[in-house]
């Protein structure tokens, strides 16, 4: 099984980045907008993601820990065999934050079309991360 892992620091608290993290059916607007274009929810309460690239996605929640800041999900459907994912929020000081991505993945090769994504996904996820705590604490953007 392939691993990938994504962690990248981002400017604004802990306690905003998980806001953001956790609501998951508003990912699109909240978490990576321009990487995710769209989001519905589908009738067993997964959601159906549309990627810039084209591609179409259904992730259902496997479990959302409000204490340790994490949230896992597994795509159902498509190419991959396994592809379960979870990402995790951590406080890096005074305004700053840790955001942890892994995704396993069946086959290995799937690894190669999907490490790319999260790299464009991470950078998103930063931007509008960063944009939003600025937003709401009043400074300019």
């Amino acid at each position: 099984m392939a691993t990938i892992y994504q962690e990248f620091i981002v400017e604004a608290d802990a306690a905003h980045v998980w806001d953001a993290l956790r609501d998951f059916n508003a990912v699109h607007t909240r978490l990576a907008p321009g990487f995710l274009t769209a989001c519905t929810i589908d009738a067993e309460g997964g959601r159906i993601l549309t990627f810039a690239n084209g591609l179409v996605a259904r992730e259902a929640l496997v479990g959302l820990d409000d204490a340790h800041r994490r949230l896992a999900y597994t795509v159902t459907g498509g190419k991959a065999a396994h592809h379960h994912a979870s990402a995790q929020v951590f406080e890096e000081g005074a305004g700053r934050s840790r955001f942890v991505w892994i995704t396993d993945v069946l086959p290995d090769k799937m690894a190669a079309y999907i490490a790319p994504m999260m790299v464009q996904g991470g950078a998103a996820m930063k931007a509008a991360l960063e944009a939003s705590q600025k937003s709401s604490s009043g400074s300019p953007t």
